[in-house]
């Protein structure tokens, strides 16, 4: 798990200005919490590396946000911009990595089906990478196994290799990949992961026991037991 308390007044300092909005809040909790769902267990070594340079990569696509959004401008101009295949869509970027080209769309939709159980018809609704989970597991799942371009998380951050900057080639390239690398370095030591406290056993049930009463007489005593009547000598 990993500790919010430490998380957010790091990240608010070093990279938001001192402030955050209640939007970028609750968008770096998902990502945290889909990160502890499907991804912090496989990657217990270099598991941290990874999630902060995949924040970092959303710090940078999502202009700070930290929310899946649209690309500005829709691609205008852009090879990728353009309606394309079968479903004569426009696969621009989106999402939490600005997911681009139709082989990628329909790529994710197939690999949140087979690996997460998920249904999201990326590919003839490219839209669907607005939604958060859809979102969150792409941008998890296609850095990590490499399938944006066919390099992933594991060559660039491993037990002998921390290379934030040639890391952006998981994504588009060089482009920004310096900065990008800078914002890495400020999310990594921001992630610490703690372990949840075991639950508490619960006290143990006592079966109850009927009251015992004393009585010290030196004359009979009649007692009343419902419809029965002692006599104690």
């Amino acid at each position: 798990m990993i500790d919010r308390d430490t998380f957010f007044p790091a990240v608010r300092s070093s990279l938001f200005g001192g402030n955050l909005t209640q939007s970028q809040v609750d968008g770096m909790n998902y990502l945290l919490d889909v990160w502890e769902m499907y991804f912090e267990g496989p990657n217990p070594r270099d598991g941290n590396k990874w999630l902060a340079y995949c924040l970092a990569t959303v710090f940078h696509e999502t202009a700070k946000k930290m929310q899946p959004i649209e690309e500005y401008g829709k691609g205008s101009g852009k090879p990728y911009g353009q309606p394309a295949g079968p479903y004569n869509q426009k696969y621009y970027g989106r999402g939490h990595v600005q997911l681009t080209w139709e082989t990628n769309y329909k790529k994710g939709q197939e690999r949140l089906d087979t690996v997460y159980n998920v249904v999201a018809e990326l590919w003839p609704k490219p839209q669907l990478m607005l939604q958060n989970e859809t979102s969150a597991l792409v941008l998890y799942d296609g850095m990590s196994a490499g399938w944006f371009t066919g390099v992933g998380l594991p060559k660039y951050f491993n037990s002998t290799t921390e290379d934030p900057v040639n890391a952006r080639r998981i994504v588009n390239g060089t482009d920004k990949a310096d900065l990008i690398a800078g914002y890495y370095w400020k999310f990594k030591p921001a992630i610490v992961t703690t372990t949840a406290p075991a639950p508490q056993p619960e006290p143990p049930t006592l079966e109850p026991h009927p009251p015992i009463i004393t009585i010290t007489s030196d004359t009979p005593v009649f007692i009343k037991l419902g419809v029965n009547v002692a006599v104690l000598k």
